[in-house]
């Protein structure tokens, strides 16, 4: 589920402010460029030239890309000094080289061009320079070095003798968080993984000195603003884009946090959950509390008859990991999409390995720009895996459509269009797609619409303010904003904020929460998912329209809709060879982030909502009488 850091290519991220934008750079900071002969004056820049230049700027990329790409896939799944060693050297001799062209790309900027010329060479300057050898190589380490901390990181618990228990690594961590209905287990298992990251927080630190250094030198006041640029706006346009998209769709969050709080009280108490204020983090049935899906059970309606559990389905079948990514292909495949290549399933990882350490962060990887594409997925037969590989296999359909791209364009419109394309896909995981996959019987009892609904929202409405505060956060970190040692405190000021939770126990004078989430540690811009989460529902209520459906829209599965896949593929086809604007409305007609598709998708459950929140205040004011 993500895309990598901005300079390496590693889970998906070749995107042109990535692929470029993320390290197109090493050498330019200087403003070195090799002097003309005193006897010649240097000649004046051409169309024709900048032609020449971009065709060959692609071929170098292409092949560092790939050479990059390859290393990272090793390192994250044989975690050794010697992978680290060869991924950091892989992607430093790319930053180099991205460098040298980011640098060399200046001299056609004014130049009246071809549009994909010019956009190309645009797309090719949004980058951070590092220049010196020594810290373009500490920079590469420090990248890496964190990434492999991240995955090799344990909570051993101490019992009550003091010793040290079996050391937990973090899906076990999660398995705990998800099922335990025990404060104090999962304050413990909370508290234990945010402890982790305190190991690397001085790496972390000296990274945002160096990537800061390395925008800077390309004229980016820091390394957030860098990324904010990579969205076809203004840093500052697109900061206030996401805000007014978070005020459009603030009230219903607030709605869903006040009910889940209420019901949270009911089951824990009063001593453990406020009757106001934020929740306790630790209670969200999520480390990070980015999705609350897993408390489900704690906050469902009353005497409602649904009791259908495909987790239970899926584990009493004993489906395998194969078998998951079969289903999640036939979805992409009834839309008339291409069979996924032989190479995908002889080259993916998809169980956890026995015999060694692997990251088993759900990613999707493009190898070599064309048809070697590959998950890396440690997949249980769960409900949630079986939605993530729905997602995951988005973004390698999104690779494989725009493939005939030029290097350049091998991405999506913007990175939140990469993560929107399968998200979009898992909205038409309904009933009746679950029916005609034969993972439901007719007389199954699925809940009504309000239980389905509920569901959706603690997965996606729940995690659009944390999706934004990631990269507030280091959007005031990289300003220099927020210092060290006040890391801590700025993020759960955010958590309260957007989020309203709160940490279950006081703040560590060295604490480094922000790191105890994969895409702070591996440095992936974040904000990307705020936007794929509006995105998903103005693409689902398109691709709804266009197969001709009238109903409401969170009961709409676009499953084997020939139509709707055109349309769909007409899309993904365009990479990121127009603005993300103009892709949007070739699709939607719409030209903007818009939260006005997901209000209409949760609707029904905005008003049951605000109803059940009227009835427990109620109830609640009636036993303090």
């Amino acid at each position: 589920m993500t895309r990598s850091r901005p300079f390496l290519r590693r889970s998906h991220l070749a995107t042109a402010a990535f692929l470029c934008g993320g390290a197109l750079g090493a050498v330019a900071a200087t403003g070195a460029v090799p002097a003309s002969p005193p006897a010649r004056k240097a000649s004046a820049p051409t169309a024709e030239e900048a032609e020449r230049f971009v065709k060959t700027a692609e071929s170098r990329l292409e092949a560092l890309l790939i050479k990059s790409q390859r290393a990272e896939w090793v390192a994250e799944n044989f975690i050794t000094d010697d992978t680290q060693q060869i991924t950091a050297e892989a992607n430093e001799e790319l930053l180099k080289a991205n460098g040298e062209l980011a640098l060399a790309a200046r001299r056609y900027n004014g130049l009246k061009l071809p549009a994909d010329t010019a956009r190309k060479l645009k797309l090719m300057q949004l980058t951070l320079m590092i220049p010196d050898d020594q810290e373009r190589a500490r920079f590469t380490r420090l990248a890496t070095s964190m990434t492999s901390a991240y995955g090799m990181a344990r909570y051993c618990p101490q019992k009550a003798d003091g010793s040290k228990d079996t050391c937990l690594p973090l899906d076990e961590l999660e398995k705990i968080m998800a099922e335990s209905r025990d404060p104090a287990q999962l304050k413990d298992a909370w508290v234990g993984w945010h402890a982790q990251s305190k190991s690397y927080k001085q790496d972390y630190v000296r990274y945002v000195a160096l990537s800061n250094k390395g925008s800077r030198a390309m004229g980016f006041a820091d390394t957030g603003a860098l990324w904010r640029s990579g969205y076809d706006m203004s840093p500052a346009a697109f900061s206030a884009d996401i805000e007014r998209s978070w005020r459009q769709v603030q009230p219903l969050y607030e709605s869903l946090h006040t009910y889940v709080r209420f019901k949270l009280r009911q089951t824990y108490g009063p001593d453990v959950v406020p009757a106001t204020g934020p929740i306790p983090a630790h209670l969200l049935g999520n480390m990070w509390s980015q999705s609350w899906e897993n408390i489900y059970p704690l906050v469902k309606p009353a005497a409602r008859p649904g009791d259908y559990d495909l987790s239970q389905v899926l584990a009493q079948r004993g489906t395998s990991a194969k078998e998951m990514v079969k289903y999640a292909e036939g979805f992409y495949t009834s839309l008339g999409m291409e069979a996924l290549p032989e190479t995908f399933w002889e080259r993916s990882l998809l169980t956890k390995p026995q015999d060694r350490e692997v990251v088993c962060h759900a990613s999707a990887w493009d190898i070599d720009q064309q048809q070697d594409v590959r998950v890396k997925m440690c997949i249980r037969p769960t409900e949630e895996d079986f939605i993530t590989i729905h997602h995951e296999l988005g973004h390698i359909y999104y690779d494989l459509a725009y493939r005939r791209q030029p290097t350049l364009f091998r991405n999506g419109a913007n990175d939140g269009f990469h993560e929107a394309i399968g998200d979009t896909v898992a909205l038409s995981i309904t009933p009746d797609y679950l029916k005609r996959l034969g993972l439901m019987k007719a007389d199954d009892r699925p809940g009504d619409d309000i239980d389905n609904l509920l569901m959706q929202a603690l997965r996606k409405v729940a995690f659009l303010p944390f999706a934004y505060k990631v990269d507030a956060w280091r959007w005031q970190v990289y300003a220099g904003q927020v210092k060290p040692q006040e890391y801590d405190k700025a993020w759960w000021s955010l958590s309260e904020t957007y989020q309203g939770i709160s940490r279950p126990a006081p703040m560590q004078a060295d604490g480094f929460d922000a790191g105890a989430k994969f895409h702070v540690a591996a440095d992936v811009a974040y904000a990307r998912y705020f936007v794929a989460h509006l995105l998903q529902f103005q693409f689902q209520r398109a691709l709804c329209r266009e197969a001709g459906y009238t109903g409401p829209l969170h009961s709409c599965s676009i499953f084997g809709n020939r139509k709707a896949g055109e349309k769909y593929q007409a899309m993904l086809s365009l990479g990121a060879s127009k603005p993300w604007p103009e892709a949007l409305k070739a699709m939607t007609g719409e030209e903007q982030l818009d939260g006005s598709a997901l209000i209409e998708y949760f609707a029904p459950l905005k008003a049951w909502l605000d109803q059940q929140n009227a009835l427990l205040a109620q109830s609640d004011a009636a036993l303090k009488r």
